[in-house]
């Protein structure tokens, strides 16, 4: 990437609405890393969370028009079939499994993970893209609050489940998160939001954070076993959920927001390209890595970091 259009890719990163709308997309994708080569994963194993809509179905569309076996894993069998046929019929040669599995749910995701290696003795990517953004505060049955558990627990619990799958086939792990991370710190003092009123986009944004902080964990954690691990984030994209979440956002930013294919599009280019291979704990927009922080208040200390890694092995019962 030349100067000029390093500088441009930041400004319209910073400037965030034009960086993440479809504009962002359509000026980035002009001079953006080429795409994978057709059939670049041929043979290989997918599994992704959040598989019935929105980014999801999307990613499984392009995921599978390269040649995986894609293991769409939800909690609604009857949307999940839904979602295969549309994705079958738009890619008619796609190897569609579906899985059922609550990720906030860590008895259903130990359950899947059992029958998943049970079946399988490797794993070649692993898309962590299951999301919630409640109303109010609930909990799951672990006594979990929902966010927390959707977004960290049940993905931390399913990579150390199927860290030998992962390991087998020198995977790749990928936590979609959200541009609003940017606005939340790393928050370990009340990570349950058992405090003070309950807001669903914080404790989404806090989530999101610390997704990201989970990623680069799981890089270093993983990485003896040639496992690479990123995050990424879609930009702002126009799918059932931010319809349903923030109905004013979405009704108000209706004609810039991405399509699911654009907001999925950098999940897809991680899960097949050679250069995310080639490092590992990176957080990734439009095929570009960027920046963890934008404001210095949000940046957490080495000790909170250690606090969130402590807590999900005394939430989950697994200590990778």
């Amino acid at each position: 990437m030349s100067l000029g259009t390093r500088v441009l890719d930041t400004a319209l990163d910073r400037a965030v609405v034009p960086g993440y709308t479809r504009i962002g997309y359509s000026v980035r994708s002009r001079f953006w890393p080429a795409d994978p080569p057709c059939g670049a994963l041929e043979g290989s194993t997918v599994v992704i969370t959040g598989a019935n809509s929105g980014l999801g179905k999307a990613a499984i569309a392009g995921l599978a028009k390269l040649g995986a076996t894609v293991h769409m894993v939800v909690r609604d069998p009857e949307k999940g079939a839904a979602a295969r046929a549309e994705v079958q019929a738009v890619a008619p040669e796609a190897h569609l499994e579906l899985e059922t599995c609550d990720i906030a749910d860590l008895t259903s995701v130990r359950r899947f993970a059992e029958d998943f290696l049970e079946r399988h003795g490797s794993l070649d990517v692993l898309v962590h893209n299951a999301g919630t953004l409640p109303p109010e505060r609930r909990e799951t049955a672990d006594g979990n609050e929902i966010t927390l558990a959707t977004h960290v627990f049940g993905p931390f619990l399913l990579t150390a489940l199927l860290r030998p799958a992962l390991a087998a086939a020198h995977g790749r792990v990928i936590f979609v998160t959200s541009g609003g991370m940017y606005t939340a710190g790393l928050h370990v003092d009340d990570p349950q939001y058992a405090e003070g009123g309950y807001s669903g986009t914080r404790a989404y944004a806090r989530t999101k954070r610390m997704q990201v902080v989970l990623a680069e964990q799981w890089a270093a954690h993983l990485d003896a076993d040639g496992v690479v691990v990123h995050s990424m984030h879609p930009g702002w994209a126009d799918t059932p959920g931010v319809a349903a979440s923030l109905p004013g956002f979405n009704r108000i930013m209706a004609p810039l927001l991405r399509s699911p294919d654009q907001g999925a599009d950098t999940v897809v280019w991680l899960a097949a390209a050679d250069e995310p291979a080639r490092m590992t704990g990176r957080f990734w927009h439009d095929r570009r890595d960027r920046p963890t922080h934008i404001t210095p208040w949000t940046r957490e200390k080495p000790e909170q970091r250690a606090a969130l890694w402590d807590l999900c092995v005394a939430r989950t019962g697994v200590d990778p």
